[in-house]
């Protein structure tokens, strides 16, 4: 092996390749671990800020009074993780659909860890495309949402 070899095998004319190309988490996986840790985060939080005392304002709201789509959603994910569906769905109904895909992209990771699921494969261009107007629908409709229950609208 070469001094730059990551571990690859030697191929005539001295490249090297590698046995099995590194590859990062896809970024549904990192979505669904970001999900898996503020679901965490929601169990714990409450406490947290009721001991301390210390909340978590919304910058653009705090600046600007402006809601940002993504306002309630700490109300909302605390409200879910605590059972208060009509709490969470007062705040920001959008945190059922990502609730919905970070148990999703969890199962589809624990499948993948046992080895019962195929790995991640690349995203074709036009799937892509799909996903990002699906995300740039969602938050649309969740600013509308709260522009609308912040008397914005």
């Amino acid at each position: 092996m070469s001094a730059g070899d990551p571990g690859g095998r030697l191929q005539p004319g001295g490249t090297a390749s590698p046995t099995m190309a590194w590859r990062p988490r896809t970024v549904p996986e990192q979505l669904g671990l970001a999900g898996l840790g503020a679901a965490a985060a929601s169990v714990v939080y409450p406490t947290l800020s009721q001991q301390t005392g210390i909340g978590l304002p919304c910058p653009l709201r705090a600046f600007t009074g402006v809601p940002c789509p993504m306002c309630g959603m700490t109300t909302a994910a605390t409200g879910l993780a605590a059972g208060d569906l009509q709490a969470a769905l007062a705040a920001n109904p959008f945190v059922l659909v990502l609730a919905g895909l970070t148990l999703c992209m969890a199962v589809l990771m624990a499948a993948r860890a046992a080895g019962l699921a195929a790995p991640a494969a690349q995203w074709p261009g036009s799937r892509r495309r799909q996903a990002y107007w699906a995300v740039a629908v969602l938050l649309a409709s969740s600013w509308a949402f709260q522009l609308h229950r912040f008397g914005w609208v």
